[in-house]
């Protein structure tokens, strides 16, 4: 069991690093679909076709199950073949932002002359929207066995904070 380290992002933070990462996301699918594009002629009509077939090529979108419960959320997010280091878990006040990113690499003087190898470059990036705020600061996150499991901890609301209405 290892633990993950957690960035803490507020909403004028969030653009600066959450949102780039995004959009170098979507520029390498863009340009893997217009490869694709290109290798078909060039032919109108499978524009979303060839977006997909980018995405699914060059990002996993991990399956995941989100729990919530009175004082806090649980998330489990599959992450086989990621250590602890390969993923980022960014928390926001109302969001949790999982990514990850791991390349293969290896040398013949380890192994020998290498016949074939499918391993390659693999990215995840998937964003969990939350039905109530958390506090950023006490989000914990672990890999266990290719899971990664969190825990959030909603705000808790001052009960001095409520009004109280009487009639005099």
């Amino acid at each position: 069991m290892s633990n993950v380290a957690i960035e803490k992002a507020e909403h004028g933070t969030e653009a600066a690093t959450v949102m780039k990462e995004a959009s170098t996301v979507a520029d390498h699918i863009r340009d893997r679909a217009f490869h694709l594009f290109l290798n078909r002629g060039g032919a109108d009509g499978f524009d979303l076709d060839h977006w997909f077939q980018a995405e699914q090529e060059l990002m996993q979108v991990p399956e995941a199950h989100l729990i919530e419960k009175h004082d806090s959320f649980h998330l489990h997010v599959a992450v086989p073949g990621f250590s602890e280091k390969d993923v980022k878990v960014t928390a926001l006040p109302n969001a949790l932002i999982i990514s990850a990113q791991a390349k293969h690499k290896h040398s013949d003087k380890d192994f020998g002359t290498h016949q074939f190898c499918s391993f390659g470059e693999k990215r995840m990036f998937r964003r969990f929207e939350l039905s109530a705020p958390i506090n950023t600061d006490k989000v914990h996150a672990r890999l266990e066995n290719g899971l990664l499991k969190l825990t959030a901890h909603k705000l808790e609301t001052s009960i001095s904070s409520a009004l109280t209405v009487s009639a005099a």
